[in-house]
């Protein structure tokens, strides 16, 4: 939910950077789960990696591996 209206919410992002700062000093990697914009995207620099509808809506695992052999 911190990674929705990132953009347009400055709290969202005071969270984002703390979290990811707390994740940081205890040598966490960082995923941020539901990214669903290229705006929201945008302010994702220091995760590690990004998961949401941005990148593929959820699938069966058949159509997950057809995802994957395409990607």
């Amino acid at each position: 939910s911190f990674v929705r209206d990132i953009d347009k919410l400055p709290a969202n992002r005071a969270i984002v950077h703390a979290i990811v700062s707390l994740a940081r000093s205890l040598s966490l990697q960082v995923v941020a789960e539901g990214v669903e914009t290229d705006a929201e995207l945008a302010h994702m620099n220091s995760c590690d990696e990004v998961q949401g509808y941005l990148n593929a809506r959820p699938m069966s695992a058949i159509d997950t591996r057809a995802w994957l052999a395409k990607h």
